[in-house]
């Protein structure tokens, strides 16, 4: 409205109103000099408004005006509109490669130039037992205290990693973490961590595979290639002829067997996981199984006096458990190797009970209970590793490969079954194996 104002000043005192107190030249320059002062001061004004508004005004209270300023303040109004929506739109991006790098496996720390803690993922603090709140801004040196990682940090060559001990690590349950910085940007560094525990173990596995192996048939292989020298080179009688041949053939049967639980072992971890088509009555796998280890029970003891006392649940108990679905071969194979192996541990004269039990939610448990020497704390995780023995000259002298507890856990995991293992020293052991339900069919109670 002060433009309207203005142009009346200007209009009465140019003669319009006043002319007959003041007129001519002088009252029109004197008009245009108020009006002009008037349009100046009201024209500051305006802009004050929206220079005010633009120090501390939100976008919501842009003022509402016309003219000149009222263009300015709403292109103004616009581009901080646009360059807010810039900012939101940096920040959700920002957001998402923070979540993403939060949900990755592995840890990621980001380091300024002085090699302090700017972000670190939930993982990286709890592989170096950090606090992502609390230790931004500290030094990574002060945080991971670790000569090793130390001298990685401090010699500036980033070309490989270093592998250090985790935070949780036992002597029976170690950790390793692998470290690898990675300059970027202008003089940052990103720290990435992985466990590599699983991965140092599979190495490990594999090494200590091949050796064990090597050795199972460099020992034998040794003894036929002097056998085999023996024979070609000494006059020998047709009893030692014999006997030698006998020892070489022995030999032979054993590299086989090692061949074979090899292969054994092969196929069970290529082949598809068994399904629920075929179907074995319990009855006749525990026929087999009783079959087997009274042979080799007679076997063992057939220099000695005493043989051992099994026992096995009766045909007519058997006959109410009905069926269990999987690789019959394979079933076989692993009760087999159980009630086999409580056979050539347990000395002449000595007690061994099988047991097939049924649970109250469906699920059944095969138990082999023996009165063996048993077996300290410290071997029985370690049972089904390949290779291992508790005694090896005792597993020589029995038949044993080092692979039938192997074999055993890989055809209860295709199976899903378990496999719980108690013992006591100089008292026995117990060997549990437990069926879930949906493998069994045909039960039904007695009488």
């Amino acid at each position: 409205m002060l433009w309207r104002i203005s142009y009346f000043l200007l209009w009465q005192l140019a003669g319009g109103g006043v002319g007959w107190w003041y007129s001519g030249s002088w009252g029109a320059a004197l008009g245009a000099a108020v009006a002009a002062w008037v349009w100046f001061v009201w024209d500051l004004l305006r802009g004050a408004r929206v220079l005010r508004w633009l120090r501390t005004g939100e976008l919501a209270d842009t003022p509402d005006m016309r003219g000149i300023w009222g263009e300015t303040a709403d292109r103004a109004r616009r581009l901080l509109r646009k360059q807010e929506a810039l900012v939101r739109d940096s920040q959700d991006r920002l957001q998402e490669i923070l979540a993403a790098l939060q949900a990755s496996p592995n840890g990621v720390v980001l380091l300024d130039i002085q090699g302090r803690i700017e972000w670190c993922n939930q993982m990286a603090a709890n592989q170096f037992g950090f606090d992502a709140q609390r230790d931004v801004m500290q030094s990574i040196g002060n945080l991971l205290r670790n000569p090793e990682f130390t001298a990685y940090f401090a010699t500036k060559d980033f070309s490989s990693d270093v592998v250090l001990e985790g935070r949780l690590s036992t002597p029976s349950r170690p950790v390793r973490i692998s470290v690898h910085l990675h300059p970027y940007g202008d003089g940052r560094t990103l720290l990435l961590s992985r466990d590599v525990t699983a991965l140092e173990q599979a190495d490990a596995m594999r090494r200590d595979f091949v050796a064990n192996v090597s050795h199972e048939i460099r020992t034998p292989l040794t003894v036929l290639t002097g056998f085999v020298e023996t024979l070609q080179t000494l006059p020998l009688s047709a009893d030692e002829r014999s006997r030698y041949l006998g020892m070489m053939a022995q030999q032979a049967l054993r590299m086989q067997s090692v061949v074979q639980d090899l292969l054994t072992l092969s196929r069970l971890e290529g082949s598809p996981l068994p399904g629920m088509a075929d179907w074995t009555p319990v009855q006749s796998l525990m026929q087999r199984c009783e079959e087997e280890s009274r042979a080799l029970s007679t076997l063992l003891t057939q220099s000695q006096q005493r043989s051992h006392d099994i026992g096995f649940p009766s045909a007519d108990a058997l006959r109410s458990e009905g069926e269990i679905a999987g690789v019959p071969a394979e079933l076989q194979s692993a009760l087999s190797n159980l009630v086999n192996n409580a056979v050539r541990y347990t000395p002449a004269g000595g007690a061994i009970a099988v047991e097939w039990a049924r649970q109250e939610d469906g699920r059944a448990v095969f138990s082999v209970r023996d009165t063996g020497p048993g077996i300290a704390p410290e071997h029985i995780p370690r049972l089904t590793e390949r290779f291992y023995r508790v005694d090896r000259s005792r597993s020589r002298e029995t038949g044993g490969t080092g692979l039938g507890l192997a074999i055993v856990k890989h055809v209860l995991q295709r199976h899903g079954a378990t496999l719980d293992i108690s013992s006591t020293l100089g008292k026995g052991s117990v060997f549990s194996v437990t069926f879930p339900a949906n493998r069994l069919r045909g039960y039904s109670l007695p009488g």
